[in-house]
C-alpha cells in the first residue's frame, strides 16, 4: 500500500513548518487539513502558510472555496482523495497537515457521509440562534450525535440538525477500509509553552511586520460581500476580535482539538523540537 504521512495536532505547534521540512527530505507534497484555510481571504486569522514559507513544496486545498458559501467535509474528502491520488501518480509522498480532526478522519478512515441536500430555509433560521441553543435542539433530535459533536461549531451543529430533521436522526458515520497506509504524527507542546506560542501568534495577527493585520483582513472580507453572519461562523478571530479574546478562545479551541485527537490510538506523539526523532520514525515506516 502507498504510504501517506499525516502531521496533526493543536494550533500553533508548528505543523506547517514540520510538514515542509519532511516534504523536502523525502520528496513529499502537502495537503492542508484545515476547515477554514480552504477559504480564500482567510489568511491571517487562520495562520495560513505564506508562499515564502512553502520553500517550493506544492500545497493542496488552500484557497479552494468561496468564503460566502459553506464548504462541507464531504467536499473536502473528495478533493483530498483526488489530491492524494495525484501526488502518488507523480511518484511523491502525500503529507496531510492540519488541525481539523474531522477532516483528517474523513480521509484516513474513509468515512461515508449521509447524502442529505442543504436546506437553505432551515439554515437561515438556525443561523440566527446561539451555539448553545443549537446544541439543545440537537440533543432533543439525536442525543448520540450531540455527544460526539463540537458544541462550539455552529456550522456542524446546523448540518447535524439538518440531517436529523430529514432522516429522523444522524446516521452512524460508517467507515471503509482506506486504500492507503496512514502514518500519523502528532505534535504537542506543554501548556505554558503553547500559551506563549499562541500569544506570539496573536500579537503578529494584530501587528504583523508587513502592516495590515487581522482587522484589515476582516474589512476586506466585508468589502467582498462576506456578511457578519458568515464571519461569525468562521469563529472568534473574525467576529469583533480583540487580542485578549483571540488568545483566550484559541487556547479553548486547542483543548478541544486535543480531546478529539486523544481518541485516535494510531497517533505517535512528539514535541516539535524532536525533529530527528520524527524523521527517523517516518523513515522506519516508509
Amino acid at each position: 500500500m502507498n504510504k501517506v504521512i499525516v502531521i496533526l495536532g493543536q494550533t500553533a505547534t508548528g505543523k506547517s513548518d514540520l510538514a515542509v521540512k519532511i516534504a523536502k527530505k523525502i520528496g513529499g507534497e502537502i495537503i492542508s487539513a484545515d476547515s477554514r484555510q480552504v477559504y480564500k481571504g482567510l489568511d491571517i486569522g487562520t495562520g495560513k502558510i505564506i508562499y515564502e514559507e512553502m520553500h517550493g513544496i506544492p500545497h493542496y486545498l488552500l484557497d479552494v472555496a468561496n468564503p460566502k458559501k459553506i464548504f462541507t467535509v464531504a467536499e473536502y474528502q473528495k478533493l483530498a482523495i483526488s489530491a492524494i491520488a495525484e501526488i502518488v501518480h507523480k511518484g511523491k509522498v502525500p503529507i496531510i497537515c492540519g488541525g481539523t480532526g474531522f477532516y483528517i478522519d474523513a480521509v484516513t478512515k474513509s468515512v461515508v457521509f449521509p447524502e442529505v441536500p442543504p436546506n437553505p430555509t432551515l439554515r437561515k433560521k438556525l443561523a440566527l440562534v446561539s451555539d448553545r441553543v443549537l446544541m439543545l435542539k440537537l440533543k432533543k433530535l439525536d442525543p448520540n450525535r450531540a455527544r460526539s459533536i463540537d458544541p462550539k461549531n455552529k456550522v456542524r451543529l446546523i448540518r447535524a440538525i439538518e440531517i436529523a430533521k430529514k432522516l429522523g436522526k444522524v446516521p452512524k458515520i460508517t467507515e471503509e477500509a482506506p486504500p492507503y497506509k496512514f502514518i500519523k504524527i502528532g505534535l504537542y507542546l506543554p501548556k505554558e509553552l503553547l500559551k506563549k506560542k499562541v500569544n506570539k501568534r496573536v500579537t503578529r495577527m494584530f501587528n504583523p511586520p508587513t502592516g495590515g493585520g487581522l482587522l484589515n483582513e476582516i474589512k476586506k472580507l466585508k468589502k467582498n460581500g462576506v456578511s457578519d453572519k458568515r464571519l461569525r461562523e468562521f469563529g472568534f478571530e473574525y467576529f469583533n476580535p480583540t487580542p485578549e479574546k483571540v488568545v483566550k478562545e484559541t487556547l479553548k479551541y486547542a483543548k478541544r482539538q486535543m480531546t478529539w485527537f486523544k481518541r485516535d490510538k494510531e497517533i505517535k506523539w512528539f514535541e516539535p523540537r524532536e525533529y530527528k526523532k520524527i524523521s527517523k520514525y517516518i523513515e522506519s515506516k516508509i
